[in-house]
């Protein structure tokens, strides 16, 4: 039945609907947020619409989503803390810490980050920790690596934290001594933990700025055009204040949520049967709670990541070290059997060859039991096994890449310390996986990247080289994918991914008004222009959320992680 009215009518563009039977059309028409025509059926509905927008030939595509990112821990990081690049050397962080806290109260702590993964070696001094002391002028202070996987406190803090030298390592992680058995502030995956909850107990963060956090990460995520996302390890805490924000009417964007079952990175309570018990409450239009998270190994510079073949010996590793995933196989299996039972997926964190050879292991003995609808995300996956490639698409497990993680960069470099050249090269199987007809989703792992920039990853996957140019050459560029096959990594893929093909992904009649206006048509360039477009304007659910003409967004978001 046709469309009878709109509500909101785009004419004379360029849109590109990613859906296969439809391609691109020239005019869309919007009601209730929900588009009801396409061409030449949407057009006639000007006439009578609320409100008519003449693209005067511009390009229009579905509205981005992100797989995997941290936009409440970004939108705090804007908003409430230290935000460093993780190319500074020692030197030039300290001078940013120092900066930082010359602004803050007495008692205040010192949070946020970035330091560079390569910087471990240097930090883990006793003169490094007198350094941040100094800089930080007796406050405390807690500084993540750019994984956010590691942590570099301060001594006020280590005190405050009851660390001190007889302080055993927790399970999952490794209290950085030196070589008269002080803690030297370097914190390995779960040594931050204890840290962590006396930063949580001594300055807490209400649910009204979680609230403010979560809206700045999705302020700012919108002016990269994207309307829907992941969030990859999300507290209780976030997720009730996902809810009110929904409630309210500001939640503008398909979130869904990935309920930590494990945790050995933030301190957060309560974890797994716990916040899943709170499941269905927290739902709410736009917020679907439909995931779990599973932290199975660590990262490849901490030689937590696990691995089938050892790290190098060289790198400070014992002999034959190959890390160790943080579950066994009984343990795993207990945990997606028992969500699968109840229709809940999973998002697990795999960095080494060994965890993701697990996780399809697993999933093989899962899907054996019946359970097919339920979705699994191997997220970052940066190095499988050649033998594991055809499994993924066998087994229907999504792959969840973050390019800005294996293009030549800080982590890449830091990477090839620890790893053979053979070995460390080879990250990413990108080309391999879609050839094998496995499903691959893009997300920024935001903020441990910079930027959530799409356009920068689209660049990443289709030339296997640093969009910034910061860094040179290419990295295993038999992998790249081609343009097309990018930009659905960052759409269809996504949608389906994370279960929101319902609503997002393509521009179709039923779905959700979600597109964003672009710079420039991406197919109409030079690849090498390609990681320079932005969105003009992003819409969602037929309401404008962000206009670049109105100088908000990523122009003063740049501005502000410049400064």
């Amino acid at each position: 039945m046709a469309a009878q009215s709109a509500d909101l009518v785009l004419i004379n563009g360029v849109i590109d609907t990613l859906d296969p039977e439809l391609a691109r059309t020239d005019a869309l028409a919007v009601s209730a947020g929900r588009i009801v025509a396409l061409g030449e059926e949407a057009a006639a509905l000007a006439a009578g619409a609320a409100e008519v927008v003449d693209l005067e030939g511009r390009y229009v595509m579905p509205g981005l989503l992100d797989v995997h990112n941290h936009h409440m821990l970004a939108g705090q990081m804007d908003l409430f803390e230290l935000d460093a690049p993780p190319t500074l050397g020692l030197d030039g962080f300290l001078e940013a810490i120092a900066a930082y806290a010359s602004g803050l109260g007495p008692e205040e702590w010192v949070v946020g980050g970035n330091w560079g993964s390569g910087l471990l070696p240097e930090l883990n001094t006793p003169e490094a920790l007198a350094r941040l002391d100094a800089a930080t002028g007796g406050r405390p202070a807690l500084l993540k690596d750019d994984s956010k996987h590691n942590r570099w406190a301060n001594s006020k803090a280590l005190e405050l934290a009851g660390i001190g030298g007889g302080t055993p390592d927790p399970e999952g992680g490794q209290i950085l001594r030196d070589a008269s058995g002080r803690a030297t502030g370097v914190l390995i995956e779960a040594g931050g933990v204890l840290v962590e909850r006396a930063l949580a107990r001594l300055q807490p963060v209400s649910i009204a700025d979680l609230g403010i956090a979560a809206a700045r990460g999705i302020e700012i995520l919108h002016s990269y055009g994207i309307t829907g996302f992941q969030d990859a390890a999300a507290s209780l805490q976030l997720m009730r204040a996902l809810k009110k924000l929904d409630d309210d009417g500001g939640l503008q964007a398909w979130v869904v949520t990935s309920m930590q079952a494990n945790d050995f990175i933030f301190g957060t309570t309560p974890l797994g049967e716990d916040i899943i018990a709170h499941r269905e409450e927290l739902r709410s239009a736009h917020h679907r709670p439909d995931f779990i998270k599973i932290f199975l190994d660590g990262v490849p510079p901490a030689g937590t990541a696990a691995f089938i073949e050892p790290y190098l010996p060289a790198a400070g590793f014992p002999e034959c070290h190959c890390g160790t995933t943080t579950m066994d196989p009984a343990e795993l299996e207990g945990w997606l059997m028992g969500t699968a039972e109840r229709g809940i997926s999973a998002k697990i964190h795999c960095t080494g060859d060994a965890s993701v050879r697990l996780v399809l292991d697993t999933v093989e003995k899962v899907r054996a039991a019946g359970h097919t609808q339920v979705r699994y995300h191997i997220a970052h996956g940066q190095f499988v096994h050649p033998e594991d490639i055809p499994r993924f698409a066998d087994l229907d497990v999504t792959a969840d890449i973050s390019p800005s993680l294996w293009f030549p960069g800080a982590i890449s470099e830091a990477i090839a310390t620890v790893l053979p050249a053979e070995r460390a090269e080879k990250m990413q199987p990108n080309r391999a996986l879609l050839d094998a007809g496995a499903r691959v989703a893009g997300g920024s792992d935001w903020p441990v990247s910079v930027s959530p920039n799409p356009w920068e990853g689209v660049y990443g996957l289709v030339t296997r080289k640093d969009p910034t140019g910061q860094f040179p050459g290419t990295l295993w560029p038999g992998q790249a994918i081609t343009l097309e096959e990018a930009i659905r990594v960052y759409t269809t893929a996504c949608a389906e991914a994370m279960g929101i093909d319902d609503v997002a992904g393509s521009l179709v009649p039923g779905k959700s008004a979600d597109f964003v206006l672009l710079s420039d048509d991406p197919h109409a360039i030079d690849i090498d222009r390609v990681r320079f477009i932005t969105a003009r304007q992003t819409w969602f659910a037929g309401e404008k959320v962000f206009d670049a003409g109105a100088g908000a967004g990523q122009d003063a978001f740049a501005a502000s992680a410049q400064a």
